[in-house]
C-alpha cells in the first residue's frame, strides 16, 4: 500500500497532485527518451531499468542511453548493451532526431546540467517534455514535471512510490533492479540514511522477487582482479589528520595504467578507510586525464559534506557529495583540508 504522501506538509515530499502530473506525462507519450547522470551508480542503473520496463509494459516505446559506461558489477541489470552517447550515439545524431523521435524526456537521479556532460546541450535546445525523478538537494530544475524528495533514501524509492501510486505492476527483474538501486545507495545498509522507509520497502521488493544473498555477491563479491589492484594501490596513499578523524585517499592515472582498471573501477572504495573507527570525514581524489580531479567526499559525524562540495561547484548529500576539482593533485587535496580544517580543526 502506497504510504501517505505530504500529510504533513512538508516540503521534502512529494504531493500526489505531483504523482498525477507525471503518470499523465507518461499516459500522453508514446516514444521515451531515458538518461541519468554520467558515471551512473546502481540507483541510477536500477532505476532506469525500471523505468524503461515500465513504459514498454504499457505499450511506450522507450530507449535508454548513458552518458559514462556502466560498471561492469551493474550490467546484470540490462538485457543488452546501453548505448553510450559520444561513443555509440553522437551528439549531432541526438539533436537532429536520427537515434528516435521522442515525445517525452526522462532524466534520473540527478537534477543539474553539470552532471549531464554534451547531454544538457541536447536538452537545452528539445522542445520535448522533461520528467525529472530526483533525491538530491542540488537542482537546476530540468523538468517540467518533477518527483524530487531530497530525504529519500535513494531515488527508487520515489520510483517504487510512483509504480504504487499508477498501480503498475512490479516484475520479478523490477524488483530486483529497485533493491539493487536502494541498497547501494544506503551502503548496503550501513548509511545513516537508513530509515525505516527503506526496510519496508525492501522487504516488499523481496516478496516480490528480490534475492539479497544473489544481489549481494554480484556486487560485492565479484571484483576484477584489475579492481582488486586499484584498490590496494588506493589503500596505500592513506593519509590520516586530525587524530583520525580525516581520511584521505587518492588515485592517481598512473595506478590506472599500472593495474588495468577504469574509472568505474573507483566507485565506492572511498567507503574501505571509513572502517577505521575515529574517520568521521573521508575524501578520495582521482586524478582524470583533462587534467582535473574527481573528489567524493564522505560523513558519518557533524560534517555536511555537500556544502564543501557546493563551494566548488558540485553538489550530493549531507553524507556523500562529489565535485571536480582543477588540478594537480596535492592542490586539491589542499583546496579540501582547508575546507575540513574549517569544521574539524576548532
Amino acid at each position: 500500500m502506497l504510504r501517505a504522501l505530504n500529510v504533513s506538509g512538508d516540503k521534502a515530499m512529494i504531493h500526489n497532485d505531483d504523482f498525477e502530473k507525471a503518470v499523465d506525462l507518461i499516459n500522453k507519450s508514446n516514444n521515451c527518451l531515458i538518461t541519468t547522470h554520467a558515471r551512473p551508480d546502481g540507483d541510477a542503473c536500477g532505476c532506469l531499468v525500471v523505468m524503461c520496463d515500465a513504459l514498454v509494459a504499457l505499450g511506450k516505446k522507450a530507449k535508454l542511453l548513458m552518458l559514462s559506461e556502466v560498471p561492469e558489477w551493474y550490467e546484470f541489470l540490462f538485457d543488452e548493451k546501453v548505448p553510450l552517447l559520444g561513443e555509440d550515439v553522437q551528439l549531432e545524431e541526438l539533436m537532429q532526431g536520427r537515434f528516435g523521435q521522442f515525445d517525452l524526456i526522462m532524466v534520473i537521479d540527478t537534477n543539474s546540467y553539470s552532471q549531464l556532460p554534451k547531454f544538457d546541450e541536447y536538452l537545452k535546445q528539445a522542445d520535448k517534455p522533461v520528467l525529472v525523478i530526483d533525491h538530491h538537494e542540488t537542482a537546476d530544475g530540468l523538468g517540467d514535471v518533477e518527483l524530487v524528495e531530497s530525504d529519500a533514501a535513494a531515488t527508487a524509492l520515489i520510483v517504487y512510490d510512483l509504480l504504487k501510486y499508477a498501480n503498475w505492476p512490479v516484475t520479478e527483474k523490477m524488483a530486483e533492479a529497485l533493491f539493487v538501486a536502494v541498497a547501494t545507495d544506503t551502503g548496503w545498509f550501513q548509511f545513516g540514511n537508513t530509515d525505516s522507509r527503506v526496510y519496508r520497502d525492501c522487504a516488499e521488493l523481496i516478496d516480490a522477487g528480490a534475492k539479497p544473498t544473489k544481489i549481494y555477491e554480484k556486487l560485492y563479491q565479484n571484483f576484477s582482479q584489475s579492481r582488486f589492484k586499484l584498490m590496494a594501490a588506493m589503500l596505500n596513499t592513506l593519509e590520516l589528520h586530525f587524530h583520525g578523524r580525516y581520511a584521505v585517499q587518492h588515485v592517481r592515472l598512473e595506478d590506472f595504467e599500472q593495474t588495468g582498471a577504469a574509472f568505474k573501477d573507483t566507485e565506492n572504495l572511498i567507503d574501505e578507510c571509513r572502517r577505521i573507527g575515529t574517520v568521521e570525514v573521508a575524501a578520495l581524489f582521482v586524478e582524470l586525464k583533462d587534467g582535473r580531479v574527481k573528489c567524493s567526499l564522505r560523513s558519518r559525524g557533524p560534517v555536511d559534506v555537500r556544502k564543501i562540495a557546493q563551494k566548488f561547484g558540485g553538489g550530493g548529500h549531507k553524507m556523500a557529495a562529489g565535485i571536480h576539482l582543477p588540478g594537480p593533485l596535492e592542490e586539491a587535496k589542499q583546496l579540501i583540508l582547508k575546507e575540513v580544517t574549517a569544521r574539524l580543526g576548532k
